[in-house]
C-alpha cells in the first residue's frame, strides 16, 4: 500500500465579492473529488476554505500513486474469435472494445478445458500523484463557474477569473507541485492580511495551512463567523437591555468581507430615529452591512455593530468613517420619507397608470381597480359586514400606492412597509394601515400571514389577481421560470383561505378572470379556470403529502375537484384516518365501486324503476337512497367521517348484489334498469371520493 499524502491547493486573488465566492467554495470541493476519481488516486477528506482572496482545497490521505493495474481477461473461443484468414471477427471485435484493447493485440491460449480462447491482456503502470496533480489543478481552476458574475481577462492572458490571480499554492506534503494559470506559476508562498500580515508568507506543509494563515493576519471562513458572534455576545452580556439583529444573509455576506473581523460599536443622530426603522435598518444592512441594535422592547436604537477588517490601532478612525458614511445614507432616507409625506397616500394611486404591472395585464392601477372589485367578492362570500367591507376596499385601493414613492423606489423592499406608515400619517383606520404594511405576506416559507381578517383579503386578492392574470395570457409558471412567483403566491392563498371562514375558491377564481375579460382581455374563461384550479390542486396534493397522508387518499379527493383548502384538507384527513382504521372495508368498496364504474352508461340515467327490482337490488337501492341523504347531510355539516361511514354501509348490500344478480341479462329493460341501479350506487360517492383511486395503483 502506498503512503498516503496531503495535497493543498490555494487560488489567491483580489477581493471576491461574497455569493460567487461561497459558490465557488462549494465547487471547488466537486471538482476536486471527481477530478481525483477520475485520474485513479484515492483519496480522503477533502475541505475547502474560503476568504476574500483566497479560495483552497485541502484533501487528505491522497495516495502518494494511482494503483499498478494487470488484469487478464478470457474471452471468446479462439474458432469463433478469427476467422480463416485469422482475421478479427465481430465476437472478437467486441470483446476487445469492452476491454479496452485492439482486437489484433487479443491473446490465443489453451485454458483449463484444453480449449484454445482469446485472451486481452491489460496493463497499466502506476503513476505518482505528482505527474498527475499539475494539470488536474489548472484543469480545477479553469473549470470554476461565476454564475452573474462576469469572468475577467487582463494583461495578455487568455484565461479568466472572476478576480485577477495573484498567487497559486499548490503543496503535496513538502513539495510544491508545478502548473501555471493566468500567466502566475504555483509555489508554497501565499499572502498574508493586508495590514495585519502583509506580505508574503511560506506554507511548509498543507498541515500546517491554518495556523500559518493566522499567524499571517488571516482566520479561515469558521474561525471569522465565530469571532464575530463571540464579539457580539460579549457586547450584549455587557449591555443586557440590548440585542444585536443579525440576519442570516447579511452575516454569511458579512463573513466574506474580511479575513480578520473585529466588531465595534458605531452610532447615528437621534433625529434618524423619527424615519421608519425599516428604511433605516435596510439602508444600513443592505448598502453598508451594518447591524442595527434594538432594545429587547423592539425599540431600535442609535447604536449599530460594524465589522472591521483593520488594526485596532484604526478603531476610532474606522468608526468615525463608518458613521460618516451612515450619516449620508439616513440623511437620504429621511428625505425620501418627509418628501412624500407631504401629498396623501391616496394622491400616488393614479400615477401607478405609469406603471406597468405586465405587458399585456395593464397597469399596476388596472390591477389595484381589479383588486378593489374582487375583494368586494371576498368580502360578500365571507359575509363581512358593511364597515368590514368598505374597509377591504379601502385597503385593497390603498395598497399598491407606495410603489410610486420616493422611499419605496429607493428601498424597494420595504413595498407595503411604507404604505403602512403613510397611510397611519394621513389617519386611515389603523386596520387599513396594518393591511397595507402586511399584504405581501407570506413572502416566502414559514413566513406568517397578515394578521387580521381585512390584512388577509388585500393579500389575497392581490396574489389570486396575479395568478388569474398570467393563467390568462396563456403564461403560467414552468418548470425553469416563474418571474411573477405564482407557485409562492398559491401556497400564501392556500395559507391565508385556511385561517378564514369556508369560502368557494372556484367562485374567486371566475370573478377574478371575469374582471380580466371586463377588462378586454381575450380567453376562455372556462378552460382557464379549469386551468387554474388544476393548478391549485396540485398545490394542494403536495401540500397534504408533506403531512405524510397516503398517496391514494390524496388522490381520492383531489380527483372530485375540491380545491377549498379546509375542505380540502379536512376530508383527505378523515378519508386517510378511515382507511387507517378499516383498510379491508375500503379496499372491498373500491373494487365493488371500480367494478359498478365499469358497468355503468351515464348515458340512462338514475332512474330505477323499483317494480322491477329483486330483493338483492332492493336492498341496495334502498341502502343507496339513505346513503345519498346521509352523505348529503353529513357533507353540508362538514362531518367528512360521518360522509364516508354512510358510504361504508354500501359495503354489504352492493357485495350481494353482485353475487346474487346477472347484470347482463337477456331482456333489455331489466338489463338497464340495473345499469340505472349502478348509476345510482357510484353517484352516492360522487360528492365525496374518487374511491377507485385506492384500485389504481395496485
Amino acid at each position: 500500500m502506498s503512503k498516503s499524502c496531503e495535497f493543498l491547493l490555494e487560488i489567491g486573488t483580489e477581493e471576491m465579492p461574497s455569493a460567487p465566492l461561497i459558490h465557488a467554495t462549494k465547487q471547488l470541493v466537486q471538482l476536486m473529488q471527481a477530478h481525483l476519481q477520475k485520474s485513479g488516486l484515492t483519496f480522503g477528506s477533502v475541505e475547502a476554505h474560503q476568504s476574500p482572496r483566497r479560495l483552497a482545497v485541502l484533501v487528505h490521505d491522497l495516495a502518494a500513486q494511482t494503483p499498478e493495474i494487470n488484469e487478464i481477461k478470457r474471452g471468446p473461443a479462439a474458432s469463433i474469435a478469427f476467422d480463416a484468414n485469422k482475421q478479427p471477427t465481430k465476437a472478437a471485435l467486441g470483446f476487445a472494445k469492452k476491454c479496452g484493447v485492439d482486437a489484433h493485440d487479443l491473446i490465443e491460449k489453451t485454458a483449463e478445458d484444453g480449449k484454445n480462447y482469446v485472451f486481452a491482456q491489460k496493463f497499466i503502470a502506476a503513476r505518482t500523484a505528482q505527474e498527475l496533480l499539475g494539470d488536474m489543478c489548472h484543469d480545477i481552476v479553469a473549470s470554476l463557474e461565476w454564475p452573474n458574475y462576469r469572468s475577467q481577462r487582463w494583461a495578455f492572458e487568455t484565461e479568466s477569473f472572476v478576480r485577477p490571480v495573484r498567487w497559486l499554492v499548490a503543496l503535496l506534503d513538502e513539495e510544491v507541485i508545478p502548473f501555471s494559470y493566468a500567466g502566475v506559476s504555483s509555489s508554497c508562498t501565499t499572502q498574508g492580511h493586508r495590514v495585519l500580515g502583509h506580505g508574503s508568507h511560506t506554507i511548509d506543509c498543507p498541515g500546517n495551512y491554518r495556523s500559518i494563515l493566522r499567524d499571517a493576519g488571516v482566520l479561515l471562513e469558521d474561525e471569522r463567523r465565530q469571532k464575530i458572534l463571540d464579539e457580539v455576545a460579549a457586547f450584549e452580556h455587557t449591555h443586557p437591555q440590548l440585542h444585536v439583529d443579525m440576519p442570516k444573509k447579511t452575516f454569511e455576506e458579512v463573513i466574506n468581507l474580511c479575513e480578520y473581523p473585529r466588531v465595534l460599536i458605531g452610532s447615528f443622530d437621534q433625529e434618524f430615529l423619527d424615519v421608519p426603522h425599516e428604511i433605516i435598518c435596510e439602508s444600513m444592512l443592505t448598502n453598508q452591512r451594518y447591524f442595527p441594535i434594538y432594545t429587547k422592547d423592539g425599540e431600535l436604537t442609535r447604536d449599530f455593530v460594524i465589522v472591521s477588517n483593520g488594526a485596532a490601532s484604526a478603531d476610532k478612525a474606522i468608526i468615525d468613517g463608518n458613521e460618516r458614511v451612515v450619516r449620508a445614507r439616513l440623511d437620504d432616507a429621511k428625505f425620501f420619507f418627509e418628501e412624500d409625506l407631504k401629498h396623501p397616500l391616496d394622491e400616488y394611486v393614479p400615477r401607478l397608470s405609469k406603471v406597468v404591472f405586465q405587458e399585456k395585464l395593464g397597469s399596476v392601477l388596472d390591477k389595484t381597480n381589479r383588486m378593489t372589485k374582487l375583494i368586494l367578492v371576498c368580502a360578500e362570500l365571507l359575509k363581512a359586514d358593511d364597515e368590514l367591507t368598505k374597509l377591504c376596499e379601502r385597503a385593497a385601493y390603498l395598497a399598491k400606492a407606495d410603489l410610486v414613492t420616493n422611499a419605496v423606489v429607493e428601498f424597494t423592499s420595504q413595498q407595503g412597509v411604507m404604505g403602512g406608515y403613510y397611510a397611519r400619517a394621513m389617519g386611515e383606520d389603523p386596520r387599513v394601515c396594518k393591511a397595507i404594511a402586511q399584504h405581501y405576506r407570506p413572502r416566502f416559507s414559514k413566513d406568517v400571514t397578515p394578521d387580521d381578517f381585512v390584512g388577509k383579503l388585500v393579500a389575497l386578492v392581490d396574489k389570486l389577481d396575479t395568478i388569474c392574470g398570467m393563467f390568462a395570457i396563456n403564461e403560467p409558471p414552468t418548470g425553469s421560470s416563474d418571474p411573477f412567483a405564482q407557485r409562492r403566491s398559491a401556497l400564501g392563498i392556500i395559507a391565508i383561505l385556511q385561517e378564514l371562514p369556508s369560502c368557494s375558491l372556484k367562485s374567486l377564481i371566475d370573478a377574478a378572470l371575469n374582471l380580466f375579460k371586463e377588462q378586454g382581455l381575450d380567453f376562455d374563461v372556462p378552460a382557464v379556470s379549469a386551468c387554474v384550479c388544476e393548478f391549485f390542486s396540485v398545490r394542494l396534493q403536495a401540500l397534504a403529502k408533506e403531512q405524510s397522508v397516503s398517496a391514494e387518499s390524496i388522490s381520492a379527493i383531489a380527483a372530485i375537484g375540491i380545491i377549498d383548502p379546509r375542505e380540502f384538507f379536512a376530508r383527505v384527513q378523515a378519508f386517510d384516518s378511515a382507511r387507517t382504521r378499516e383498510p379491508q372495508l375500503f379496499e372491498d368498496l373500491a373494487i365493488a365501486f371500480a367494478r359498478a364504474s365499469h358497468l355503468t352508461d351515464a348515458s340512462l340515467g338514475t332512474d330505477v324503476n323499483v317494480s322491477i327490482l329483486t330483493p338483492a337490488e332492493q336492498q341496495l337501492f334502498t341502502a343507496c337512497s339513505n346513503g345519498r341523504d346521509n352523505v348529503e347531510k353529513a357533507l353540508s355539516n362538514g362531518e367528512y367521517a360521518r360522509a364516508l361511514a354512510s358510504l361504508a354501509e354500501l359495503r354489504e348490500p352492493i357485495d350481494q348484489f353482485f353475487n346474487d344478480v346477472r347484470i347482463m341479462d337477456d331482456d333489455t329493460e331489466i338489463r338497464n334498469n340495473r345499469f340505472r341501479l349502478l348509476n345510482t350506487f357510484t353517484s352516492v360517492f360522487s360528492k365525496v371520493a374518487d374511491i377507485a383511486a385506492l384500485t389504481k395503483k395496485k
